[in-house]
């Protein structure tokens, strides 16, 4: 397979970094939100804008141990539900403890990621502003799409290690089709490297 024009893959270490600079801007939680909803539960632009916090919380009120994305929020029928990371979960907790107070706030039509002007963002307000992350810190080649790669790939390598296969990764990525999941994986030039001498 020759070489695309995929957003590429973020390494552990450019994760953290991104992290750290969007949780030390203005509204750091929601953006530290913002970016792991891309990188631990593989979200498009799209799915983080259109999340409600219905889709989050649990029948006691408080933020459930999974997102049940509804097929309204996703593209086309790719709804489904996604474990939440923990790291993803306490930031979860965290804005909705802020939010949950604020005026006007009814958890099944206010969205999770809101803007100072609306009570919502759009797809391309999430697309435009991963360009301004990743170009502030002078990633090359990342976009909005990166965060979701970096996901499907690394659950990928890994899910061999609990017990599931490639199939769960389709699910988790929403995808109807496992060659579109498969497009998504990065393959890896260290394996790669370490492959030949064993072959």
């Amino acid at each position: 397979m020759g070489l695309g024009k995929q957003a590429k893959t973020l390494s552990k270490s450019q994760v953290e970094m991104v992290y750290n600079y969007v949780g030390s801007l203005r509204h750091g939680l929601r953006n530290q939100t913002v970016l792991l909803l891309s990188v631990r539960a593989g979200f498009r632009a799209k799915e983080i804008a259109h999340l409600r916090w219905t889709m989050v919380l649990g029948s006691d009120g408080e933020v459930s141990e999974t997102i049940n994305l509804t097929n309204d929020a996703s593209k086309g029928e790719s709804g489904r539900e996604i474990p939440i990371n923990k790291g993803l979960r306490s930031c979860l907790i965290a804005l909705y403890g802020k939010d949950r107070v604020q005026r006007g706030f009814d958890p099944h039509t206010s969205f999770v990621v809101r803007t100072e002007r609306a009570a919502r963002t759009s797809p391309q307000a999430v697309v435009n502003t991963f360009l301004r992350w990743y170009h502030d810190i002078g990633l090359i080649g990342c976009s909005s799409h990166s965060g979701r790669r970096t996901f499907i790939t690394n659950a990928a390598r890994k899910i061999s290690t609990v017990g599931g296969s490639i199939r769960d990764v389709q699910m988790l990525a929403g995808h109807s089709s496992l060659q579109t999941t498969q497009r998504y994986i990065e393959g890896s030039s260290e394996a790669r490297s370490r492959i030949v001498d064993l072959v």
